[in-house]
Formats: C-alpha cells, sequence, structure tokens
C-alpha cells in the first residue's frame, strides 16, 4: 500500500455522482460499489465508492491524476508468482527494485531426497580463488526453486531456469548454474538488465516523460502516507481514540485522526493540496476511511512486534512475566512480558509487552496452554526461557498443578521466582491486618477521605485548610496508602480544624455528628502515634517496593534490598515506638490537646482448663498499645 497506487480514470457510468449541496463537511465513510466487491492486491488499503447523501459529499478513493495513465499494478516479487508474458511497465518496476533478497537466517526447505538449498549457491568462485556474488539468481519460496532474474525478464527461450516450476534439482543445482551463466542468451539476457536499469537510474529512457507522471504521483502519494502514518503513530503512542461519531471531514464530532488531518493541512502545503482535491472532488481517493485507519495501525503493530521477535531472538535467553485480569466487558485477559539482556551496544535489561491473551479458564493447565500457544505463534522457542515470575496464586505458584510446575516439565531450566514486589505488598497488608489498631487507624482514614467527598461543600472546606487532601487507599495497591498516610500525618491539625468547621456549617444532621466523631478521633493520641508509625513503616517499604518493580532490577540486588528493609524495620520495632510517642506530643502539644489514652476495660480470657495461667494485666496503656501496633504487626 505504501509503495503502489492504482492510477487511472474510470468509466463514466462510475464516476456519476449527484449535484454538490452547499456545504463543506466531507463524507469518507464506507459503501462499496458493484466494482469495489472483488477487492484487488493493487488497491490495498483504499476504501470503496461512496454514496451521496443530502447533507455530505460523497467521495471516492481513487487515484485521479490524468485520464491517459495506465493503470499501475505492482509487481509480485517471487518469480514463481510472475506471469508467463512480463508486461513492460511490470518489467520496468521489476527491474528498478531488483532482484528479491532471501532474509540471512532463513531456513531452506529440504526436498524428498533431503537435499535443500544453500546459501553458498549465490556465490560464483572464480579460478583464482575470488567469490563473486550470482546476483541474477533468486530463490523462490512459493516453489522452492531457483530462477535467472535477468532469463525470467528478457529471455524468449524456454529452459528450467526461467519456467513457472523454476529448478529444484539439489543434485545438479551446481553443474546447472555453471552451465546456464555461461551460455550466450544468458549473456544477451544480462546486457539487457544492466542497461535499462542503468538508464533507469540515469533517466535516459526513451519513455522518460511519460514514465514521470506515475512517479509523481507515487511520491506524492508516499508522502501522504507518510504524513498519514505519523498521525496514527501520534494518536496511538497517547492511547487515544481515532474515530467520533461523524466520519466527515470539517465537523465538530468527526474524531482525533481527521482533526490532526485538518489540523495538518492548515500548515503542510502536501496534506492542505490533498483536502482540497477531496472537497473539489478532483481526487476520489483519499485514505482518510475506518477501514484505512485500521490498516495503519495493524501494519504499524506488526512492525513493532516483529521488531520485538527480532531482538529477543537475538537475546536468545529471556524470561517471562504474567498477569490476569478482568476487562471492562468482564472477560478474563492474561497479559505477556519478556524479559531479555541486550547485550548491543552494551548489556542492557529491556521488557518488553506482547499482548492480551483472552483466555476461559484460570486453572493452571489452561493458562500454560495459551502462553505455550502463543510463544509458538511468534516464534519463540520455550527451550530458551529461564525465568518465569507471577503472583503469588495458587494457579500460578502451584507446586503440582500451578503454571509454574506446568512449565518446568518442559523446561527445567525455566526456574521460577516468585513476584517480589507482589510478595512484599502480601506481607505488609496482612501484617497490617493483624493488628486491631491498624485496622482502626485505615479505617478511620478512608473514612476522612469519604465524609469529606461526600459534598462538594465539605470539599471546599477542607482544600481551604489543607494544601494536600485527604486521599482513598486501595486493596490492591498498597502505594495507594502511603500517599492516605502521608496527607493526614502532614496536615493533622489542619484536618482537625476543617472538621471543626464542618461541623458548624454544614446542615445535615448526620454529616454534623460525623464530622464531631471523626475530629475527636483525629485529636486522640492513639490515632496520632499510629499515624507516626505508620508512616515511618509505609515511606521505608514503599521505596524498596519501587526498587524492586524497576524492569533494571537484578536478582542480588533484589535479595539486598529485602534484607536492608527487614533490618530497618526491625531497628524500629525496638526504638521506634519511643520516638513515635515524643513526636505525637508534640502534635498534641501543637493542637493543645492533652496526651493521654483513653483507658477501656481490659478484657481477660476464660480459662478452659484448670492448669492455665490467667492473662497477665498490662498497666501501662502505652506498653498495651505499643505491643498491639508493633509486636502484632512485625510478628505477623
Amino acid at each position: 500500500m505504501l509503495k503502489f497506487v492504482q492510477v487511472g480514470a474510470r468509466d463514466q457510468d462510475e464516476d456519476a455522482e449527484e449535484e454538490q449541496p452547499s456545504c463543506r463537511s466531507v463524507d469518507i465513510t464506507t459503501a462499496p460499489s458493484q466494482d469495489d466487491q472483488q477487492p484487488s492486491s493493487s488497491s490495498l488499503g483504499t476504501d470503496p465508492q461512496r454514496t451521496t447523501t443530502s447533507e455530505s459529499t460523497s467521495v471516492i478513493e481513487s487515484p485521479s491524476v490524468c485520464d491517459n495513465v495506465e493503470t499501475c499494478v505492482p509487481p509480485q516479487t517471487d518469480p514463481a508468482l510472475w506471469p508467463p508474458h512480463v508486461l513492460d511497465a511490470d518489467r520496468v518496476e521489476m527491474v528498478r527494485r531488483g532482484p528479491f533478497k532471501i532474509p540471512s537466517d532463513f531456513n531452506f526447505p529440504r526436498g524428498l531426497d533431503g537435499r535443500a538449498f544453500h546459501s553458498s549457491l549465490q556465490f560464483k568462485t572464480l579460478t583464482n580463488g575470488e567469490k563473486v556474488k550470482r546476483s541474477w539468481l533468486v530463490y523462490s519460496q512459493q516453489a522452492n526453486a531457483v530462477f535467472c532474474f535477468a532469463c525470467k525478464l528478457f529471455s524468449l527461450k524456454p529452459i528450467k531456469l526461467t519456467a513457472d516450476e523454476g529448478y529444484s534439482d539439489w543434485s545438479n543445482i551446481n553443474s546447472r548454474l555453471k552451465s546456464h551463466e555461461c551460455s550466450s542468451d544468458h549473456a544477451q539476457c544480462m546486457f539487457k538488465w544492466r542497461e535499462l536499469d542503468m538508464r533507469l537510474q540515469k533517466k535516459l529512457t526513451i519513455d522518460h516523460q511519460e514514465l514521470t507522471l506515475p512517479e509523481a504521483e507515487k511520491r506524492k502519494w508516499r508522502d501522504v502516507l507518510k504524513r498519514l502514518l505519523a498521525i496514527t503513530l501520534s494518536l496511538a503512542s497517547r492511547n487515544l481514540s481515532f474515530r467520533g461519531s461523524s466520519q466527515c471531514l470539517y465537523e465538530p464530532d468527526n474524531g482525533n485522526f481527521l482533526k490532526e488531518v485538518e489540523l495538518l493541512a492548515s500548515f503542510d502545503p502536501v496534506m492542505e493540496n490533498h483536502l482540497t482535491r477531496i472537497t473539489d472532488e478532483s481526487s476520489r481517493t483519499h485514505y482518510l476511511g475506518q477501514q484505512t485507519q485500521n490498516e495503519f495501525i495493524q501494519i504499524i503493530s506488526s512492525k513493532v512486534l516483529q521488531t520485538i521477535q527480532t531482538q529477543i531472538q537475538e537475546a536468545k535467553y529471556f524470561s517471562i512475566i504474567l498477569d490476569c485480569t478482568p476487562d471492562v466487558s468482564h472477560k478474563e485477559q492474561m497479559s505477556l512480558i519478556v524479559r531479555i539482556v541486550d547485550l548491543v551496544p552494551k548489556p542492557n535489561i529491556k521488557e518488553y509487552f506482547l499482548g492480551y491473551m483472552e483466555v476461559v479458564e484460570t486453572t493452571g493447565l489452561n493458562l500454560s496452554t495459551v502462553l505455550l500457544d502463543k510463544l509458538k505463534e511468534l516464534n519463540i522457542p520455550f527451550d530458551d526461557c529461564r525465568g518465569q515470575s507471577y503472583d503469588n496464586g495458587a494457579n500460578m505458584k502451584g507446586k503440582k498443578q500451578g503454571v509454574q510446575a506446568r512449565l518446568l516439565q518442559f523446561n527445567l531450566r525455566a526456574l521460577f521466582v516468585p513476584c517480589a514486589a507482589h510478595s512484599m505488598n502480601l506481607v505488609i497488608a496482612d501484617a497490617a491486618k493483624s493488628s486491631r489498631d491498624a485496622t482502626g487507624f485505615f479505617g478511620y482514614l478512608q473514612k476522612l477521605f469519604c465524609f469529606f467527598s461526600g459534598a462538594t461543600q465539605r470539599w471546599s472546606i477542607l482544600t481551604k485548610h489543607v494544601n494536600l487532601t485527604v486521599k482513598s487507599w486501595s486493596d490492591v495497591r498498597w502505594e495507594s496508602r502511603l500517599m492516605s498516610v502521608t496527607a493526614a500525618r502532614s496536615q493533622i491539625k489542619e484536618i482537625r480544624n476543617a472538621l471543626i468547621e464542618a461541623r458548624e456549617t454544614v446542615n445535615d444532621p448526620v454529616a454534623k455528628i460525623e464530622a464531631q466523631a471523626l475530629a475527636e478521633e483525629v485529636a486522640s493520641f492513639t490515632f496520632l502515634i499510629c499515624s507516626v508509625v505508620w508512616c515511618e513503616i509505609v515511606t521505608s517499604t514503599n521505596q524498596v517496593n519501587k526498587l524492586l518493580q524497576s524492569s533494571s532490577m537484578q536478582l542480588d540486588i533484589a535479595v539486598r534490598l529485602i534484607d536492608n528493609a527487614k533490618t530497618s524495620l526491625s531497628r524500629y520495632r525496638h526504638s521506634g515506638f519511643p520516638e513515635a510517642v515524643s513526636t505525637a506530643k508534640d502534635l498534641c502539644e501543637a493542637m493543645n490537646i492533652e496526651p493521654e489514652l483513653k483507658e477501656k476495660r481490659l478484657r481477660n480470657t476464660k480459662r478452659q482448663f484448670a492448669y492455665e495461667a490467667a492473662d497477665e494485666a498490662f498497666s501501662d496503656a502505652l506498653k498495651r498499645l505499643e505491643l498491639r501496633l508493633l509486636s502484632e504487626v512485625f510478628q505477623n
């Protein structure tokens, strides 16, 4: 689509259109005509004929440079697909392209006798030992045979190197190539090929003037397509939608893609001329339809995925990261990330997202099957996998039926490493749930957010007192609790003043009572101590958590970071509580409240047996709080 454009005039019956109304909008919705029901390879990317409505002018995508220009159909690159009689226009285009080159890493298939073509046959060894490339030799993937590029285009003699099936007798290929390149007919064809190629490069052909029209048309469409691809990259990289409710130019709801085209046309002469030809109906091809937009996205996606596959294959060894989540349509989607070490120009760890895979069942068997099928589709051998990392779900880390266990049956070197960041989040979350005071503290933080966000009047009162508003926290992301704790820890006095003002200002009696209760709880000595303690805990652990999520993280560094975090928390367990109490007393003094803990009745556990001793009573309330807040948390 990016190299060739179908050029030519259509019949007068096909060009018949109704009179254009006095409206500047141009309809680019697709509506195929009878002649467009059978798409051809030469018109890939163009939209079929449009129908005229009473509110917009229909546009037909078909280039119209002039009526006397022949249709330029892009020829096939594989010589096995060439027609028996090559047209002059196709011959010129094939010579301009040159012989098709097979990739260096291509695996040539073997025939029935077990023999195959080898890349060394593309070179001829002279008597002095010098190797000369056989530029005329072309391999056909379609027919698994070789052809002579020059003789296929210019020779009239029926030989095997120019026949439809080519030459595939690999046992006699050396002698056949030597005899062919020494023949006089081959020499004449090579002379014609080189002469035409030279004349095309120097623009000395007889029909040069006639060839300039299609060449100019190709250059124009290449310039247009480059700009449209740039717009597609810009929108796709920012994850913006392409289309709107309208598919007409110069309408307010025609989507981001057409708006970008209109904006570019305001400053770029190429796009300005392109849109002018569309609005004037002098051109019926625009490449602005929704089918073409989808094709642009697919072309870019295929190229990006191909580049990623090449880098993974060059790196050879890789590890995989999987995670599942339901989408908005309530379908389970599994994401696949591949982690490699790129050695060029220097060792660098890279992670590539290879897409989502819809899964019906989240069992270890089904997830492992979907993964292996995806890797096979991408031509990535699982034997080169050296690591796998998932969350701590039973279907992922199970030792017998989990994904890691099933993949280890195919590759024993694909070692399983649980996600360190996810494991740390689970440890902190479970530890917080084990403490009654910690659970109550985070519950009050959530109530603060719900109270102020429940009405605009309360939120305006809050913003008048604080610089950093209170935040909600999530069960999934523990990092959200850091922002919630930080907002309360650094502005506890301002939040209390906002609650007192809300109690005096709001009219809702339920809100008055809730503001009073929250103001009393925020000013309590227990809440202040919890805010200081948990701010220290989540700050230290969040730094480690962020580093563990880095794509360049290494296993030995991750172990060292976790050990340092454990040492820091253990030190804070023994000496951090007195410091937290001292800081909380300073906050009480700033708010002019007494730093005392409310005494509650101590509940003794009922003895079930005579040999059980009674619970030891702690007379010191601070000691009991320290025991509940730190000992239970760090023990779990």
